[in-house]
């Protein structure tokens, strides 16, 4: 019985992606890492702050990832394009609001962008939970972030749906004991669908909380 849908935000809820890439792109390159495209697409499977900036400059102090963190958070806030809702999202949301489904998200974003974000773009309200990145020590695809909704939401996890972009966010759902729903806007229905999601979709647009619940039977 489906009992609850989670989301992701990035990339998900929010259409953030090429945002952050050019973000994390000029934070990099102003303290000298230079990327490729292929290295930055680590920055949209849905990992930590702390984890992004260790995979490109090694081993950091707590005062430094705040710092850092902090300086890439202003780069994207000045980006100069606003950050929009995914296609059909909104819509979706109402209509699983209507239909009286629980509603949570699990992002690795940080608790102060992601509220802030959610505040600006006026979508806090369709979520009853919130897990950060700020409150697991691991990020996906470890599934611990999926578990802590799951016990704040009081649902088992086999009971909720996951909604994901990302490989790493897909198996930390999977791993949890969660089915997941990909979201495969990116070209990458193949890699999510490999990592365990089923169905996947291109955008929110005419799905259905009809649709969610056959994934249970």
């Amino acid at each position: 019985m489906l009992r609850g849908v989670v989301f992701d935000m990035d990339g998900v809820i929010i259409d953030s992606h090429p945002a952050h890439r050019a973000a994390w792109k000029s934070f990099l390159e102003g303290v000298g890492r230079t990327t490729s495209d292929v290295e930055l697409d680590f920055i949209l499977d849905g990992r930590k702050r702390e984890e992004i900036l260790e995979y490109f400059l090694g081993k950091l102090d707590s005062e430094q990832i705040a710092e850092y963190g902090h300086h890439k958070d202003e780069l994207l806030r000045n980006h100069g394009t606003r950050l929009e809702p995914m296609t059909g999202v909104v819509e979706f949301l109402d209509h699983l609001l209507n239909s009286g489904v629980r509603m949570a998200l699990a992002t690795s974003a940080g608790r102060h962008r992601a509220y802030g974000t959610l505040e600006e773009l006026g979508l806090a309200h369709y979520f009853e939970t919130i897990v950060t990145g700020d409150d697991v020590t691991a990020g996906k695809p470890d599934p611990a972030i999926y578990r802590l909704v799951a016990t704040r939401m009081q649902e088992v996890p086999d009971h909720l749906l996951a909604v994901e972009d990302a490989v790493s966010g897909v198996k930390a759902a999977r791993l949890a004991g969660m089915r997941c729903l990909g979201v495969a806007h990116n070209g990458r229905a193949d890699l999510l669908r490999s990592a365990g999601a089923n169905p996947i979709i291109e955008d929110f647009r005419s799905l259905s909380f009809a649709q969610l619940e056959a994934c249970f039977r």
